[in-house]
């Protein structure tokens, strides 16, 4: 099976130094509650301390033919108690403070993803978002419930582990530091590869993700058109590249961790063998001998620990940076467009009115889909956009809506440019309506309250009424689940419906349908067309794909490869006998 090459992430990642930036602003944002489960460890460690030098003082006494094992055996007892009952509360606290630091992570990234803007959403594909909400917050939920309040009481507890080695004696220092030179160096060799390894991990299942959400949800057209074998290959080949990414790290960790468990086991050896050439010399007492000797090994413990977590604390870096990368994408998009705005001396389109001046886009570059698109909509106007297939009218639909932003020119709602607004302004203003629906897996009445919360009963039966589904909907109830499987799955077309009921309850100042009535019968259609135009109040703009809309609007703009070639009513575009009057003759056969 061979790899393929690294995928890449098409969401921003965030920086080490953004990385370190965050981490360092929730240890300031939450210093309290750290602060006392850091003192309660350390009183624990501090309580671990005593016991060492006990010891040493049994073996110092034994040695000189003096015992008294009772007084102190008790004084251990007691030190061991106090640091269970230390230990367990400094947990607790642990525990409490990592899952509110995972609480607010986890809603901030909610609302990041959320605020994304649809372009943004559609460019990336599913694959990459649902790794991100899924495997990088899990992976995340560990590193900052385990991983973390762990490392950090290692740490500590090597810290306070040596000073009792210093006070003991500073002489018996010096064989500690025979671990460092071995540790410093395979850490920093580890740290220099681990994290470009792990976003590499991350990607791969990302790319992996999304081939296998592209391929169930294409399942039909793939058995129609017998494309079993190249998307099983091209399966085959992510998960190669995945098995690679994972590989790689393998290998890195099978190089760094049994040279860092050697590290860590050099100190206990020196120091019981210098350590007893320094007590023969007369230079140290047995008893600091005995302390220290039990110091290192007691360091054991927490270097383990600190090296079991150094793995996992690369990969919960490289899920930080791709949850804060959502964070750095949405900021993108709220960021001010940098298109040229309108010309000083235009006039501002009236209020609620929309206007395009001079609006170029293009999907690649050196291709442009609009070519320079200057249009103006009255408020309260029933315009209809029309022209043949790849003309540009959906592109034009899609910046009408705000869901993306012209290369050049603007678009401005009430003179007021879409690009240069939050992202969320745009969406409650402008609505774009597809023949792309979703019913969410609740009842009837939530799926229609999404819209406006605040509907009451008779609310909801207007709108369905107003789309021709009241006949199906009484009869399932308010209260009927519906979904995406079982008894509750609607067909496509009461889907349909569903949604321009919705449409109905927001009345937004301004909405734009392409092919919203695609999955409906002309007749059915056109009817529902009409009714729509006189429920909402707003501005209506049709991409009409069946010309009956266009014969209905009050205006109607002709397109021809992403321009705007007619422009008037649609008894005036006949009579011209121009582009409009050949696509009527040619819809009427």
């Amino acid at each position: 099976m061979t790899a393929t090459a690294p995928p890449v992430d098409r969401l921003p990642i965030a920086s080490q130094r953004e990385v370190r930036s965050y981490a360092r602003r929730t240890m300031l944002r939450h210093r309290g509650p750290l602060a006392r489960s850091l003192l309660l460890h350390a009183l624990a460690c501090a309580a671990a301390l005593v016991v060492p030098q006990l010891l040493g003082r049994i073996v110092q006494n034994a040695a000189g033919g003096t015992v008294a094992v009772t007084p102190v055996a008790l004084t251990i007892c007691a030190a061991v108690v106090l640091q269970a009952v230390l230990t367990g509360f400094a947990r607790l606290f642990s525990l409490r403070l990592g899952e509110t630091v995972l609480a607010d992570l986890r809603e901030e990234f909610v609302d990041r993803v959320l605020a994304l803007p649809t372009h943004t959403v559609e460019r990336v594909g599913t694959g990459e978002l649902v790794t991100r909400t899924t495997r990088d917050i899990d992976v995340l939920a560990l590193t900052v419930q385990r991983a973390v309040p762990d490392t950090l009481v290692a740490g500590t507890t090597v810290v306070l582990t040596v000073g009792a080695v210093c006070l003991t004696d500073p002489l018996l220092v010096l064989p500690c530091l025979v671990a460092v030179p071995v540790l410093w160096l395979s850490t920093r060799w580890y740290l220099r590869r681990a994290r470009a390894g792990y976003l590499r991990v991350n990607a791969s299942y990302a790319h992996l993700t999304d081939h296998l959400a592209e391929t169930v949800a294409g399942a039909r057209t793939v058995e129609a058109l017998g494309l079993r074998r190249r998307r099983r290959t091209r399966t085959d080949g992510d998960i190669a590249a995945s098995y690679a990414a994972e590989l790689h790290t393998l290998n890195l960790r099978s190089v760094y961790l049994p040279i860092a468990d050697t590290g860590y086991v050099l100190p206990v050896a020196a120091t019981l063998v210098i350590g007893g050439l320094m007590y023969i010399d007369g230079l140290v007492g047995l008893a600091a001998v005995t302390a220290a000797t039990l110091y290192v090994q007691q360091i054991i413990a927490p270097v383990d620990t600190l090296l079991f977590w150094m793995d996992e604390l690369q990969v919960g870096g490289a899920s930080l940076a791709r949850v804060l990368g959502v964070r750095d994408a949405a900021g993108q998009a709220e960021a001010p467009s940098t298109a040229p705005p309108p010309p000083s001396g235009a006039e501002p389109a009236p209020e609620g009115g929309v206007e395009l001046k001079g609006v170029r886009f293009s999907y690649r570059d050196g291709r442009e889909s609009l070519r320079g698109i200057d249009l103006r909509v009255s408020p309260g106007e029933r315009l209809a956009i029309v022209g043949p297939s790849g003309a540009g009218k959906s592109t034009l639909g899609r910046l009408l809506a705000g869901i993306d932003t012209p290369g050049g020119g603007s678009v401005t709602l009430g003179g007021t440019s879409l690009a240069e607004s939050s992202s969320a302004e745009p969406r409650r203003d402008v609505v774009l309506v597809t023949q792309e629906y979703h019913v969410f897996r609740g009842s009837l009445a939530d799926n229609l309250l999404i819209a406006r919360p605040d509907a009451g009963p008779a609310d909801l039966e207007r709108a369905l009424r107003a789309v021709a589904a009241w006949g199906w909907a009484s009869v399932l109830g308010p209260d009927h689940k519906v979904g995406s499987s079982g008894a509750g799955e609607l067909t496509p077309g009461q889907a349909q419906q569903l949604a321009l009921a919705r449409l109905v309850l927001r009345d937004p100042p301004v909405v734009v349908l392409d092919e919203a009535t695609a999955l409906l019968d002309p007749h059915t259609a056109r009817t529902l067309e009409r009714s729509l135009a006189g429920l909402l109040n707003g501005t209506v703009i049709s991409i009409a794909h069946r010309l009956h809309t266009a014969h209905d609007a009050d205006r109607v703009v002709v397109m021809e490869d992403g321009l705007i070639v007619e422009s008037g009513s649609h008894d005036d575009l006949v009579g011209r006998g121009g582009a409009y009057a050949e696509l009527w003759r040619s819809w009427h056969g």
